[in-house]
């Protein structure tokens, strides 16, 4: 597999550096996809807009995706007994989009995958879009997975595992995961995008090439 569009000037010094660090398999926001991605996973903390840029890469490749959040949390939170199973009959098809989470099923999705879009945006970023986000559900009683809703704000004080206490805790998860990618599973393709800026860019060429 390989990628066109090495970048000039800063882009192409930081794509340099980039595939010195990470392995040559990290590409940027420049870089076009040949052949075009069918298999996609989309990497990030919480609040990098992981769902969002999926819905958008799954409609412009016209392939099935699904959130993956929804095959993991059942009614009351509690965990689906039939999670891995789930991910496991959806990332069989020859072509999809979904979130790459959850340590039951990441190895697997990595070894089905093509192609990894890794949301490497600033922590303060990240964090504001969290806090941003759940704050919002929780007024507006935004109805989640199998019928879950936010709960109440003051939570966060009493509730280790609450959304906003775990997204600070992992806000440096992606790049303690993904870096070791290329060694485990080498066939995979990594795209870094670290701003919203990159997002929009990425997945405009992507339309473009798809087009």
């Amino acid at each position: 597999m390989e990628a066109n569009g090495g970048g000039t000037g800063e882009e192409g010094r930081w794509n340099d550096t980039a595939r010195r660090r990470y392995g040559r398999t990290v590409l940027g926001p420049q870089d076009d996809l040949d052949p075009p991605p069918r298999r996609v996973l989309v990497a990030g903390t919480s609040g990098a807009g992981k769902t969002t840029a999926a819905r958008r890469i799954a409609r412009i490749l016209g392939v099935p995706r699904t959130e993956i959040d929804g095959l993991y949390h059942g009614a009351g939170w509690e965990p689906r007994p039939t999670f891995v199973a789930d991910v496991e009959a959806f990332t069989s098809a020859p072509a999809w989009v979904i979130e790459w989470q959850y340590t039951a099923v990441r190895p697997l999705l990595a070894e089905r995958a093509d192609t990894l879009v890794w949301l490497d945006l600033p922590v303060p970023v990240t964090l504001w879009r969290l806090t941003r986000r759940t704050v919002l559900r929780r007024l507006h009683r935004v109805e989640l997975w199998n019928g879950n809703v936010e709960p109440g704000l003051r939570t966060v004080f009493t509730d280790p595992g609450h959304i906003l206490r775990w997204g600070f805790r992992t806000r440096h998860s992606a790049r303690e995961l993904v870096p070791g990618l290329e060694a485990r599973v080498p066939h995979l393709r990594i795209v870094r995008l670290r701003t919203l800026r990159d997002v929009d860019r990425w997945i405009r060429r992507l339309s473009r090439q798809h087009g």
